[in-house]
């Protein structure tokens, strides 16, 4: 190998590396079946301190691998707060993790972000996630060929079998279920029709959609119970008020009331699931960087509602009902809204996940739809040693 070939690791710096950064997966995977680019301002947005609340506590170092000068792989290093307190245990981490068939590749990010991580007090380092649990999380393991979808990560196959190699052993996986909707559908009987919403009685329990003129105050609610219902959530760290309104800045557009069901008791929430629209429906074919054009043409889908497929990002029951049969049944009830809602949008695929391998009541729950999972991923974990 010419020393010209050698391989360096260098921190981002600027706006031209970062942007490197941000455009590298599209470069080292075109071609490979199954990928689809993201947009780069997504992802510009998902990586920039001014424009990502994480960083309002947390702080990231970005790296990438040169050899010959190109850029071969990358990598983030962050620190969470957030998190810490969450596993109450020095733990820092890693994503935006992406890199060719190359061990030494691989090794070099790993070892520049545990190093980031351990000169600041950092123990062990888990990932991949972007940039933290509540964002793109998990290296995927399978389903490389299914639907792509907003915020879940796609990986070469490459990638996990490096891992071991590494020193990164797991701590976790995650699946994702893809269930088909539409007026081809057939129906789901998740609960019995006595105690379906709309149909049965119920007693005091009402259901409702998201409330365009009072978004903000839906986001709030929608925070609130999320927090409740997955505080003892495996990966799953509270979501403040600032997360819940830049999301809402960044959703609005692609959102309808049929996106949200809040499921009420007496007038009190206890449940609540929340859909968006896929991005990559409108976006796929414009290569992660529209001309022009194309953004005219991303513009009018949008507008439209061109999509045809969309994925539930929060599903949460109130602790307030931890214990009881109505509690067993609420994220059925919640499933079978959602499929019928189905009927009256465009969807045809909605996904669940993620969800926790080990979270089976859950995985029983969906399997009466789909019986298998369409995407695996795996969080792992890394000693950060002297």
């Amino acid at each position: 190998m010419n020393e010209t070939d050698s391989l360096t690791i260098i921190p981002v710096s600027g706006f031209r590396q970062m942007t490197t950064f941000i455009q590298l997966p599209r470069h080292l995977y075109a071609g490979l079946p199954g990928y689809v680019p993201p947009l780069d301002l997504t992802q510009r947005d998902l990586l920039t301190p001014r424009k990502n609340s994480f960083f309002r506590n947390g702080r990231a170092q970005y790296f990438l691998a040169m050899r010959g000068g190109r850029a071969v792989g990358r990598i983030s290093a962050q620190i969470d707060p957030v998190s810490m307190e969450h596993y109450g245990e020095p733990i820092g981490f890693f994503g935006a993790f992406d890199a060719i068939d190359d061990l030494e590749v691989v090794s070099a990010l790993l070892d520049a972000a545990g190093t980031w991580l351990r000169q600041r007090g950092m123990k062990t380092m888990r990932g991949p996630q972007t940039l933290d649990s509540n964002g793109e999380f998990g290296l995927m393991l399978e389903g490389h060929h299914a639907l792509p979808m907003v915020a879940m990560p796609w990986h070469p196959k490459w990638l996990p079998g490096m891992m071991d190699a590494c020193g990164c052993t797991k701590v976790r996986d995650l699946v994702a279920y893809q269930m088909h909707t539409g007026p081809d559908a057939e129906d789901a009987h998740l609960v019995p029709a006595s105690l379906r919403l709309g149909e049965g009685r119920l007693g005091n329990v009402t259901t409702r959609g998201l409330r365009m003129d009072r978004i903000k105050e839906d986001g709030e609610i929608l925070r609130a119970l999320y927090n409740d219902a997955w505080r003892n959530n495996w990966g799953s760290i509270p979501l403040a008020r600032e997360d819940i309104e830049s999301m809402i800045v960044e959703m609005k557009p692609l959102l309808k009331p049929e996106h949200f069901v809040l499921i009420e008791q007496a007038g009190k929430p206890v449940c609540v699931a929340l859909v968006v629209p896929n991005v990559f429906d409108i976006s796929a074919d414009l290569n992660g960087a529209p001309s022009p054009l194309g953004w005219l043409k991303l513009g009018k889908r949008l507008l439209r509602h061109e999509f045809h497929s969309a994925r539930v990002i929060l599903l949460g029951v109130s602790s307030v009902l931890d214990g009881t049969a109505l509690g067993a049944i609420m994220p059925a009830l919640a499933i079978t809204e959602l499929m019928k809602r189905g009927r009256s949008l465009p969807y045809r695929t909605i996904e669940l996940g993620w969800v926790l391998e080990t979270n089976t009541s859950m995985r029983r729950l969906i399997e009466r739809i789909t019986p298998e999972p369409c995407k695996r991923y795996r969080v792992y974990d890394r000693p950060l040693e002297e």
